[in-house]
C-alpha cells in the first residue's frame, strides 16, 4: 500500500492492523497526526514502513519490535518524543533506520549495534544526549551515518574506525571533546567528513591522510583543534569542500592544496595559519569561494587569483599581505565579494575594477590605498556595500553613485577626500549607514540626503562642513544615530527623533547649532533659519495638497492597467521561462488573478506597450516599502479595492536569469503556505522586460516601522508584542515542520513581518525562500538581512531552519526591547553577556511602554528565555519552531519574579519535548 503525498489527514486508524498479509506501507508526506498505534505490530510481513513527513506526535511504540522482516523504516520529520525503544535492536533485516528531525530525546540504545545489516542510519536533529554507543562499531555493513545537531558528548569512540563501509560520517553541532581517534585510518571509502561545532581538541592526527583517496568534503571548523593541517587530503584529487574555519591551526598551508584544481569552497579564516600567499595558493578553476582572513599570511597578491574563472567571493582580511592590488583580479568576472581589509596594501584601486559587473560588497577598509577613486567603481548596479575606511585616498568624493541603487553601507571615513558631498548620495533609498567622517569635505550638507529613507546611522564629523543641517532630513525616519561634531554647521536642527535625542557630543564644535539639546543654545523665534524652514514647511504643505490631486487619478489608472495582463503578458515571454511559469501556475493564482480582474469589471488588456511607460508614472508617495529585489506600492481599484503590488526592479543587462530565479521563486514558495500568518498571494505578471505581484494589502505597516514611530509603539503594547511572536511562531512551525517540502525564508527580520489593521503579523517577501530537498544539496549563497543572518550560514552556506530560528531569535529581542538588539546578540551566542550579565531584563525592555502586569512579565520572561536559547552560537542547542511554538501556545502563571530577572538568568531553558 503506497499512499504517498495524498493529503491525507487525521490519525493513522488502529484497524490497520488488522492487514496481516501488507508488505509494503508507505504513508508518507501526508498531514497525518496523533500516535502511531500499536496494532502496527500486528503486521509482522512488512518489509517497508514509511510514515515520514507528517505530524505525527508521541512515541515510538514498543511493539516496533515484532516487525521482524523490515527493511526500510522512515519516521523523520515528523514531532515524535521519548527514547528509541531498546528493541529496536531486533530488527535484524533493516538497512535504513530514517529517525532524524523529530524531538526524540535520551540515549541511543546500544541495542543498535545489533543491526548488522544496516546501511543507513540518521538520527540527526533530535535531542539525544549521552555518548555515541561503542557498539556501532558493529555495523560493518554502514554506509551513512548521521549523528548531528543533538546534545551527544564525551569522545569519539574508537570503534568507529570498524566501520570501514563506511562512505558519510556526520557528528557536527554536537558537544564532543578530546580527539580525533587514529582509528579514523580504517575508513578508506569516507566521501564526506563534518564534525564543525563541537569541543574537539589536539592535534589532528596523521592516520587522516589515509582517509584521502576519496575525500569530498572535510569540514572540522568551530573546535580547538591545533598544530599543522594535513599534508595529503586532497590526495585523491577530489575534495571539494575544504573547512577548518575557527580552530587554532598554525603552521603553512599544505602543498597538496596548491594542486588541488577540485576545489570548490575553502574556509580557513579565523586561525593562526602563516607563508607567503603569493605562493602557497594555485590556480582552482572550480572556486567559487575561499575565506583566508583572521591568519598571519603575508606577501603580495597574486594575479593567479584572476584565473579562477568561477569566483565569486574572494575574503583575505586581517593578515599581513602588502603591495598592490593586481589588475588581473578583475578577470574573475563573477566575483560578488571582495574583502581585503586590514591589511598592508598599498597604490591605486585598479581601474579595471570598473569591469566587475556582479560586484556586491567591496572592503578594502584598513590599508595604505592612495590615490583618486575612479568613477567606474561607483558603477556596479548590484553593489551592496562599498568600504574604504582608513586609507589615503585624496580628491573628490565620485560622482555617479546614484547608479548604486542597491547600495546599503558606504563608508568613506578616515582618508583625504576633499570638495563637495555628491548630491546624488541622497538618491541612495537602501542606504542604512553612510560614513563620510574624518576627511577635507566642505560645503553644505546636501538637501537631497532627506531622500535617505533607510539611513539609519549617519557620521559626518571632523569635517569642514558649513551651513544648516537639511530640514529635509526630518523624512528620515529610521536615523538612529547622528555625528556631525566638529564642523562648521549653524541653524535649527531637523525635526526627527535621532537629532532630538542626540548627545551633545555628537553635535560639539560647530559654529552656531541651536536646539533642545543640552549645552546648545535654544533657537530665538526669530531665527532667520526657522523662518526659512517654517517657509520651506509651508510649501511643501502645499505641493502635499496640489500634487496628489493631479497624479491620484492617472495613478490609479496605471494600476488597473498594470494589474490586468496576466495571460497575454506570459505570451510575450522567452519559451524557457513561459512553461516554467505555467508550471508555477498549478496553484490558484490563476483564479485568484481573474477574480481581481472581475472585479476591477475591464477586460483583460495587452503588454504590446512598453510596460516602462506604465512604471514611470508610480509616484514615490505611493511607494510603501522598498527591498532588495524592488518597490511596493498601495494600489487602490476604482472599486475601492486595495492591493499591495511589488514592482521588481528592472533586469540587469545580461542577468536575466537572475531576476526571473528569484521572481518564479516567491511564487513557487508562496504556491506551498497555506498559513493565515503569511502574506496571500492573488495573482502576478510576468514580461521579457517587467515583472510584478499582487499581495493582499495590509495596512499596518511592518514591523521595523511600527517600532521605529513612537506614537506607533506606544500602541504597540505588550500583550499585542507577545502575539507577534506567538504567530511569527506558529507561522515559522508550519513552514518548517508542517509543510512539505520543508520550507526555509532565509530572511526573517523585523521589515519582512507585517501587520493587519489588528497587529496580526504576517511574514513576508519569500523571495530569497528555499524548498529544501532531501535528496539534494542544499548549499546556497548568501541571502539574508545583516544583523538577523545566523552565524554558522556564513560558515557553512547550507539551508536549513535553524537560519530561520537564529533570525527569529533576534526579531523576538528586537519587539521586546523596541529596537535591534544589536552587539546583545553576538552576547547571547556565544554565552557569555560579560558587562551585561548582572543587567536586569526590564532594564533592557522598550522604555517608551510602562511595566508589564504579572501576567504579561511572565511571558516576556518565557519569550526573552527563548530568544536567548535561539541565539545560541551552536545551531544544535537551538530549539526547532516547533517546540517553541508549542511552549508559547500554553497558558503561563502569573509571577513575582519578573522584577529580579537578570539576563544571565535567561540562559538554559529546558524545552520540553512536545
Amino acid at each position: 500500500m503506497c499512499l504517498y503525498k495524498n493529503w491525507f489527514s487525521g490519525q493513522i486508524p488502529h484497524e490497520i492492523g488488522y492487514l496481516n498479509s501488507l508488505v509494503d506501507l508507505e504513508l508518507n508526506s501526508n498531514n497525518l497526526m496523533g500516535e502511531i498505534p500499536i496494532s502496527i505490530g500486528n503486521l509482522r510481513n512488512l518489509t517497508i514502513l514509511q510514515l515520514h513527513t507528517n505530524q505525527l506526535s508521541g512515541h515510538i511504540p514498543q511493539e516496533i519490535r515484532l516487525l521482524t522482516s523490515l527493511i526500510d523504516l522512515k519516521f523523520e520529520s515528523n514531532n515524535l518524543i521519548g527514547q528509541i525503544p531498546t528493541s529496536i535492536g531486533n530488527l535484524k533485516n533493516l538497512r535504513t533506520l530514517y529517525l532524524y528531525k523529530n524531538g526524540l530525546s535520551g540515549s541511543i540504545p546500544a541495542t543498535i549495534g545489533n543491526l548488522s545489516n544496516l546501511r543507513y542510519l540518521s538520527l540527526f536533529s533530535n535531542n539525544f544526549t549521552g555518548q555515541i554507543p561503542i557498539s556501532l562499531g558493529g555495523l560493518t555493513n554502514l554506509e551513512f551515518i548521521s549523528l548531528d545537531d543533538n546534545k551527544l558528548f564525551d569522545h569519539i569512540p574508537k570503534e568507529i574506525g570498524l566501520l570501514s563501509s563506511l562512505v558519510e560520517l556526520y557528528l557536527s553541532s554536537n558537544f564532543l571533546f578530546g580527539q580525533i581517534p587514529s582509528s579514523i585510518r580504517n575508513l578508506t571509502k569516507l566521501n564526506k567528513f563534518s564534525l564543525f561545532f563541537n569541543q574537539l581538541s589536539g592535534h589532528l592526527p596523521l592516520e587522516l591522510n589515509n582517509i584521502s583517496a576519496k575525500l569530498v568534503v572535510f569540514q572540522i571548523g568551530g573546535n580547538h583543534f591545533s598544530g599543522p593541517l594535513p599534508e595529503n587530503l586532497c590526495l585523491g584529487k577530489s575534495l571539494t569542500y575544504f573547512s577548518v574555519v575557527y580552530n587554532n591551526f598554525s603552521g603553512n598551508i599544505p602543498k597538496g592544496v596548491k594542486n588541488c584544481t577540485t576545489l570548490q569552497r575553502v574556509r580557513l579564516e579565523h586561525n593562526k595559519l602563516s607563508g607567503d600567499i603569493s605562493e602557497d595558493f594555485g590556480i582552482y578553476p572550480n572556486l567559487t569561494y575561499i575565506d583566508l582572513s583572521s591568519n598571519n599570511f603575508h606577501g603580495q597578491l597574486s594575479s593567479n587569483w584572476g584565473l579562477c574563472s568561477k569566483l565569486e567571493a574572494l575574503k583575505i582580511s586581517k593578515n599581513r599581505i602588502s603591495g598592490k592590488i593586481p589588475p588581473e583580479l578583475a578577470n574573475a568576472s563573477h566575483l560578488e565579494f571582495l574583502d581585503l581589509s586590514f591589511n598592508q596594501l598599498v597604490g591605486n584601486i585598479p581601474k579595471s575594477f570598473s569591469t566587475l559587473h556582479s560586484l556586491g560588497v567591496l572592503k578594502l577598509v584598513g590599508n595604505k590605498l592612495s590615490g583618486n577613486i575612479t568613477l567606474g567603481i561607483g558603477e556596479s548596479s548590484l553593489l551592496t556595500e562599498l568600504d574604504l575606511a582608513a586609507n589615503r585616498f585624496i580628491g573628490f568624493i565620485p560622482e555617479g553613485l546614484r547608479s548604486c541603487q542597491k547600495l546599503t553601507v558606504l563608508n568613506f571615513s578616515q582618508n583625504m577626500f576633499d570638495g563637495r558631498i555628491p548630491y546624488d548620495i541622497g538618491s541612495l533609498q537602501f542606504l542604512q549607514t553612510l560614513d563620510l567622517s574624518q576627511n577635507m569635505l566642505t560645503g553644505k550638507l546636501p538637501q537631497q540626503f532627506g531622500g535617505l529613507i533607510s539611513l539609519q546611522s549617519l557620521n559626518v564629523s571632523h569635517n569642514k562642513l558649513s551651513g544648516s543641517i537639511p530640514s529635509s532630513m526630518a523624512q528620515c525616519l529610521g536615523l538612529v544615530s547622528i555625528d556631525v561634531s566638529y564642523n562648521e554647521l549653524e541653524g535649527v536642527l531637523p525635526n526627527n527623533k535621532a537629532f532630538e535625542n542626540a548627545t551633545f557630543e555628537s553635535l560639539r564644535n560647530n559654529k552656531d547649532l541651536c536646539g533642545n539639546i543640552a549645552a546648545l543654545k535654544p533657537c530665538s523665534s526669530g531665527s532667520p533659519e526657522k523662518k526659512t524652514d517654517q517657509g520651506h514647511k509651508t510649501t511643501t504643505l502645499v505641493l502635499k495638497i496640489v500634487i496628489p490631486i493631479g497624479v491620484i487619478g492617472v495613478v490609479a489608472m496605471v494600476v488597473v492597467i498594470w494589474l490586468i495582463p496576466l495571460r497575454r503578458c506570459i505570451k510575450e515571454m522567452p519559451r524557457a521561462s513561459r512553461e516554467n511559469l505555467f508550471a508555477i501556475l498549478n496553484f490558484d493564482g490563476n483564479i485568484a488573478y481573474e477574480s481581481i480582474v472581475e472585479a476591477v469589471g475591464k477586460n483583460p488588456t495587452s503588454c504590446d506597450k512598453d510596460p516602462t511607460e506604465a512604471t514611470d508614472n508610480f509616484d514615490s508617495r505611493y511607494c510603501i516599502g522598498v527591498g532588495g529585489s524592488g518597490s511596493v506600492f498601495r494600489a487602490e481599484l476604482s472599486n475601492g479595492e486595495i492591493f499591495a503590488v511589488k514592482k521588481l526592479n528592472e533586469p540587469i543587462q545580461g542577468d536575466e536569469s537572475r531576476d526571473f530565479r528569484s521572481f518564479s521563486n516567491e511564487i513557487r514558495t508562496l504556491s506551498e503556505v497555506r498559513h493565515r500568518n503569511t502574506v496571500r498571494l492573488y495573482g502576478f505578471c510576468s514580461h521579457v522586460r517587467h515583472s510584478f505581484l499582487v499581495y493582499e494589502y495590509l495596512e499596518g505597516g511592518s514591523l521595523a516601522q511600527v517600532l521605529s514611530h513612537d506614537e506607533k509603539s506606544i500602541e504597540f503594547d505588550w500583550i499585542k508584542r507577545v502575539n507577534v511572536a506567538k504567530a511569527v511562531a506558529k507561522a515559522l512551525s508550519y513552514m518548517h515542520q508542517g509543510s512539505f517540502p520543508t520550507i526555509v525564508h532565509r530572511d526573517i527580520s523585523s521589515k519582512n513581518i507585517l501587520f493587519d489593521h489588528e497587529y496580526e503579523a504576517h511574514i513576508s517577501d519569500f523571495g530569497t525562500a528555499r524548498l529544501l530537498n532531501s535528496n539534494s544539496s542544499n548549499w546556497t549563497s548568501f541571502a539574508g538581512t545583516f544583523g538577523y543572518t545566523a552565524p554558522e550560514f556564513a560558515y557553512t552556506m547550507e539551508v536549513n531552519e535553524k537560519c530561520d530560528v537564529f533570525s527569529f531569535g533576534v526579531v523576538v529581542l528586537e519587539v521586546i526591547m523596541g529596537r535591534h538588539p544589536g552587539e546583545l546578540v553576538s552576547s547571547i551566542s556565544s554565552s557569555s553577556l560579560s558587562e551585561n550579565q548582572n543587567v536586569f531584563l526590564k532594564e533592557v525592555l522598550d522604555p517608551r511602554l510602562s511595566s508589564p502586569g504579572k501576567h504579561e512579565a511572565e511571558e516576556l520572561v518565557l519569550i526573552a528565555k527563548i530568544a536567548f536559547a535561539y541565539l545560541n552560537f551552536n545551531p544544535g542547542s537551538r530549539p526547532t519552531m516547533f517546540q517553541v511554538s508549542a511552549l508559547l501556545s500554553k497558558k503561563m502563571q502569573p509571577s513575582n519574579l519578573f522584577p529580579h530577572i537578570t539576563l544571565s538568568q535567561l540562559f538554559g531553558l529546558e524545552f520540553p519535548t512536545v
